[in-house]
């Protein structure tokens, strides 16, 4: 593969994942928390206050193939998504005060009845990667952020399909929480903890909090060729 077709594709990848994104995520406190712009772990040594330190390795790990860094842009470790989704596990969507939560809880009924399950996202993250990490040390004598990547990337996928069985928590809804909130983290306004840098609307040449850009809304082919501005006022 070319590498401009590599970049096409990965930018629209990416871009199709900006679409699940609610709208309350990228531009209104609804959510998520009023949070300050975060800092690369590597660089402030980020302390979480949600997730323990084998969680922590876990999304780390689990963020970082989900969105990869290379030659054509940032992945998900440089634009901090990690941090963005320990401070959504302090918000009230993360402990389910946005939700009606008072049952009966179906958990086999068809998906369009919605979410049936009893369990917050904060109970998801703690027993999905407890789960997890269960059975890689099970089947592979190692917890999942020790596991070579090529074992790591063959996990994720199991647990896209449903094939691990985790306990408390589905697979397949601790990994579409896993996956939808990575790309929350890569694609919200920095100010919420993720997209450092707006490297994530860089990527596809969004144009972020502009207050105007309707002379562009039609050429969606195409990035945004004035660069980014976060709700700050930040400039990609």
């Amino acid at each position: 593969m070319s590498e401009s077709k590599h970049s096409n594709a990965r930018r629209d990848f990416l871009r199709k994942g900006l679409g699940i994104i609610p709208v309350v995520a990228v531009a209104s406190g609804g959510l998520v928390s009023n949070i300050a712009q975060a800092e690369p772990s590597s660089q402030n040594k980020y302390t979480p206050t949600f997730f323990t330190e084998a969680e922590w390795a876990f999304v780390t790990a689990a963020c970082d193939l989900l969105i990869p860094e290379d030659q054509f842009g940032a992945g998900a470790i440089t634009a901090c998504v990690p941090e963005f989704i320990d401070k959504q596990m302090d918000t009230p969507y993360a402990r389910g005060e946005l939700w009606y939560m008072k049952g009966p809880f179906h958990p086999e009924s068809a998906p369009e009845f919605g979410y049936q399950l009893k369990l917050v996202p904060r109970d998801i993250y703690r027993l999905g990667i407890a789960g997890c990490n269960k059975w890689c040390q099970q089947q592979h004598e190692k917890v999942f952020a020790e596991l070579d990547k090529e074992t790591q990337t063959a996990v994720l996928k199991q647990l896209e399909g449903g094939k691990i069985e985790l306990g408390d928590v589905p697979a397949k809804t601790f990994f579409s929480f896993l996956l939808a909130n990575t790309k929350e983290g890569y694609f919200a306004d920095p100010q919420y903890g993720g997209n450092r840098h707006l490297v994530g609307w860089k990527m596809i040449g969004f144009p972020g909090a502009r207050a105007d850009f309707m002379d562009w809304v039609e050429h969606s082919d195409r990035p945004y060729p004035l660069g980014p501005v976060s709700i700050s006022g930040e400039r990609g």
